[in-house]
């Protein structure tokens, strides 16, 4: 099975890009999952591989949940400290790790993770996670993925990402090659074996400025990976998005989904 090499400060320079240019999860999708799951007020939640700590907040924010967001990274939880602030909720911040899911993080109704299930050892985590979540509790992945762009800013993107970034493209490429298993087939082969999928549409109007600070929050095109390139990288992806774009604006329609996976 390939795993991900483990890079604690992979994401050191992304996370105000994360917070200011990602398109956050939908408060329904949010409900709709804490829902399903049977999340109620108090419940204990773990964010992991939480960044700036978005999803974990918005559980507390929307459904009381008591949050623990846990990240290898000190500039995201500082970001999910400032955040949590300004939301007027309280989480419990936690420097760490998949591999450092131990008892003493206590019992769980749920684990969620945006977007980072694929940089971990995947059946050890699931394994730790069998451990620490409650019967009638859930692992949730969160996804999102984008239907349409128009223009298609993701195709320049990875073109100047193979130029710009090519260790970090290669990394990328691994996860859509045959080699990589995809999440729901880790899950069936774990514990958390009874999968449903939630999934929220919606289009969105955006501009060269979003993809820009989008763009750097990816790993593989983030300020730490482009190094000395990144202004040579930003010029040539201002020029070929006003090619295609000559009005600055792009429209995308996103869904974002919560896959959620029960003991069967």
């Amino acid at each position: 099975m390939t795993t991900m090499p483990f890079e604690a400060r992979r994401f050191q320079s992304t996370a105000a890009y994360y917070l200011r240019y990602r398109i956050p999860y939908p408060d329904s999708l949010i409900t709709r999952v804490a829902e399903r799951s049977g999340l109620k007020a108090g419940d204990p939640v773990l964010d992991l591989g939480c960044g700036p700590g978005q999803l974990g907040i918005a559980f507390a924010r929307l459904q009381g949940a008591t949050v623990t967001a846990m990240d290898p990274e000190p500039e995201m939880l500082a970001a999910a400290q400032a955040d949590a602030k300004a939301a007027g909720v309280g989480i419990t911040l936690r420097q760490g790790s998949s591999y450092d899911l131990g008892a003493d993080i206590g019992r769980l109704h749920l684990c969620i993770m945006g977007r980072s299930f694929h940089w971990m050892d995947r059946p050890a985590t699931l394994a730790a996670l069998d451990r620490l979540i409650e019967p009638g509790g859930a692992v949730v992945l969160f996804h999102d993925k984008t239907i349409l762009a128009t223009p298609d800013w993701r195709g320049i993107v990875e073109k100047l990402a193979e130029t710009f970034s090519p260790e970090r493209h290669e990394q990328q490429q691994l996860r859509r090659s045959k080699a990589w298993a995809p999440h729901e087939a880790m899950l069936l082969a774990s514990p958390f074996c009874n999968l449903e999928r939630i999934g929220i549409v919606r289009e969105y109007q955006r501009d060269i400025e979003d993809i820009v600070g989008r763009t750097f929050s990816m790993s593989s095109t983030s300020p730490q990976a482009l190094g000395d390139k990144r202004a040579d990288f930003e010029a040539a992806l201002r020029a070929e998005l006003l090619e295609v774009a000559p009005d600055g604006k792009i429209t995308e329609i996103v869904e974002a989904n919560g896959l959620l996976a029960f003991r069967d």
